[in-house]
């Protein structure tokens, strides 16, 4: 009579199923290195072609910008004729002219224009504060350039699509055969020849004015900062642009 086996199948089955292979040392070693190696040339390869991209995003980007000022300079809106403002030119002294100051800060940026909605005394569409519709249809990207002191800036602030820019134009004075940066915040009737200093563009006696733009990123967009004392500081210290150009208004 055989006895049963105190012996447990399950523990045999398992005692004699064969080891699980795996990879050694050594080998994940050299698949980490072979690994290395790819990637290396993948980034030597990529990266290049990654900075181009970049470079020609900026500058699609920059020539955006570039002329979104150039045509808001000399575009007189309907709520920007005063006693001294009369012309494109005009606006344009009268914005180059005061730009050293934070309070009249030239802002470039695009915003989200409501096209279900009349159009505002300036000629602008009012922003659309959420994303709703179609774009073309419903709502349009509108690039601006304004003032701080615009009553329409802090509304557009609501509806920013992208960053946002400030400006500082400094007028370009012809010296001694050569294109000079003259002050900020001061235009002169060629190189200062003939008083007095121009405070309009009545005084302006140069059919043009040449100017050095500096483009300024910012880091909020927030009313409360860029109508604050913080951008006022960021203002005045900002000495490193992220772009600049050298443009010119006529008469």
């Amino acid at each position: 009579m055989k006895t049963p086996s105190s012996e447990n199948p399950l523990s045999t089955i398992l005692h004699r199923r064969p080891a699980a292979k795996a990879f050694t040392l050594m080998e994940t070693v050299i698949a980490i290195g072979v690994l290395a190696v790819l990637l290396t040339g993948f980034i030597a390869v990529f990266t290049p072609a990654a900075q181009g991209i970049r470079r020609s995003i900026s500058a699609q980007q920059a020539d955006r910008l570039t002329t979104t000022l150039e045509r808001e300079l000399v575009t007189l809106r309907k709520d920007q004729e005063v006693v001294t403002i009369k012309t494109g030119f005009d606006k344009a002294f009268d914005w180059i002219y005061k730009a050293n100051s934070a309070a009249d800060a030239i802002f470039v940026y695009q915003y989200r224009g409501d096209l279900s909605q009349p159009l505002r005394d300036d000629g602008t569409p009012a922003p659309q504060d959420k994303v709703a519709g179609q774009p073309g249809k419903d709502y349009t990207i509108q690039s601006i350039a304004r003032r701080a002191s615009e009553p329409e800036f802090a509304a557009d602030l609501l509806a920013i699509e992208g960053a946002i820019f400030f400006v500082k134009p400094t007028q370009l004075i012809y010296i001694s055969n050569e294109m000079v940066l003259g002050t900020i915040g001061s235009i002169a009737n060629k190189a200062g020849e003939i008083p007095p200093i121009p405070t309009n563009a009545a005084d302006y006696k140069d059919a043009v004015i040449a100017f050095s733009a500096e483009f300024f990123s910012v880091p909020s967009k927030s009313v409360n900062y860029l109508t604050g004392p913080d951008f006022g500081t960021r203002f005045t210290t900002a000495t490193r642009p992220v772009f600049s150009r050298n443009l010119a208004v006529r008469r």
